[in-house]
């Protein structure tokens, strides 16, 4: 008996530094549903038979389930986590609204998901984590309001020339963020991008593709202002020595001029380089770029927020019409938003929103974040709906965990 009671006391006293340790972490368990209804239409197609008609539609957009926490290691260091997953809680799958899949949901930590540790220093993560497309006040009207935006107001789906060469949430990333000085403060991301990619002597691709990315943003006061970049260097093609590229800039601004509300205007470019086999339209070498601008508003009065947003993009530039199949004349866009929210409490709301997208005729700029379109991706082999106009109007519920 004496034994076992000694055992007992022993185990007992080991257990007491493993239970002040734990009484020093927190985990939360956290998440949003954002559904509604809504009627999709792309109409107004210069291709034959390439008209979306419109149709009803229950949608989901970025729902999502997490895990989080800290761990206190003393003397300004601490552990921290993340582990966020996409949740489709229209269908249960991980499928937007086209059938297409989307990558951000459906599988474990298909979200912003990370390890890593944080102090006075900054702080170091690694993980699936977001490279670029973040536009902080800046534009909130994706799904952390309301259903979608103007498609290049995150910089990354400009239309032809976003297909194949989009950076928004990337796995295998490296990423740190500085400590804030004078209102400053910076992100800086690396990837090696495929890095399961099986090199082949003679065929296939290296292992060389990377994407880089950067970060600065500022806050003065009413004033906030955020600079990206992104580099994204593809595996280079071992039967060509091709190495597909793409750059993409972005710089925005904002005031907030009164509790609530908002105005702000943000600049995105993207470069692509030998890209021509993902977009539409172009020959493989091509190096082309294009640019688009978003004014963005917002108001709030008493338990209502109104909303709106205008924005254009360019024709596409330095395209080698020689080779084309699609001229890159006639590639703009201009694109709407008007839309309300009627607050409920501060984690639950109602929203309205209608969208459009009036195209020219060799271009077709479309909402895709989360999946949310009913067309079928652009692709370089087509038929493409060039010219369609995309139109989206939604009702819709917000409720955050």
């Amino acid at each position: 008996m004496n034994k076992k009671v000694m055992a007992v006391a022993v185990a007992g006293v080991f257990a007491i530094p493993a239970v002040a340790v734990a009484q020093k972490s927190t985990v939360e368990i956290y998440g949003r549903a954002n559904l509604g209804f809504d009627h999709y239409q792309a109409k107004g197609s210069s291709v034959a038979g390439q008209d979306r008609d419109g149709r009803f539609r229950v949608f989901d957009n970025s729902s999502r389930v997490g895990f989080r926490g800290t761990e206190d290691l003393g003397n300004g260091l601490k552990a921290i986590f993340q582990i966020e997953t996409g949740v489709n809680v229209d269908n249960g799958s991980n499928t937007g609204q086209a059938g297409a899949a989307n990558a951000s949901t459906g599988f474990w930590a298909s979200r912003d998901s990370f390890v890593g540790l944080d102090s006075g220093y900054g702080r170091l993560t690694f993980g699936r984590q977001s490279i670029y497309w973040l536009n902080g006040v800046n534009a909130q009207f994706l799904a952390n309001y309301v259903n979608t935006e103007i498609p290049w107001t995150n910089g990354t789906n400009l239309g032809r020339i976003s297909s194949g060469v989009s950076i928004a949430r990337v796995s295998n990333v490296v990423q740190y963020t500085s400590p804030t000085f004078g209102g400053v403060n910076a992100t800086l991301s690396y990837s090696p991008n495929a890095q399961e990619a099986v090199q082949n002597v003679g065929a296939g691709t290296d292992t060389d593709g990377a994407i880089w990315g950067a970060t600065l943003r500022g806050v003065w006061g009413a004033f906030y202002v955020q600079g990206d970049f992104a580099q994204n260097n593809a595996n280079k093609s071992l039967a060509t020595g091709i190495q597909q590229k793409a750059t993409l800039y972005k710089l925005g601004g904002s005031w907030g001029y009164m509790p609530g509300a908002r105005v702000g205007l943000i600049w995105v470019r993207t470069d692509t380089n030998n890209q021509g086999v993902h977009v539409p339209g172009l020959a493989a070498g091509d190096d082309v770029y294009q640019d688009g601008w978003t004014i963005n508003w917002e108001q709030t009065f008493g338990n209502v927020q109104v909303m709106a947003q205008y924005g254009w993009t360019g024709d596409m530039k330095d395209c080698n019409s020689a080779t084309a199949t699609v001229p890159c004349s006639d590639s703009a866009s201009t694109g709407f938003m008007v839309g309300g929210r009627y607050f409920l409490s501060k984690r639950t709301w109602l929203y309205a929103t209608y969208n459009q997208v009036t195209n020219q005729a060799n271009q077709f700029a479309d909402y895709t974040t989360a999946s949310i379109t009913s067309t079928s991706a652009l692709t370089a082999a087509g038929p493409n709906p060039f010219g369609a106009d995309p139109k989206i109007w939604a009702l819709g519920v917000f409720h955050a965990f």
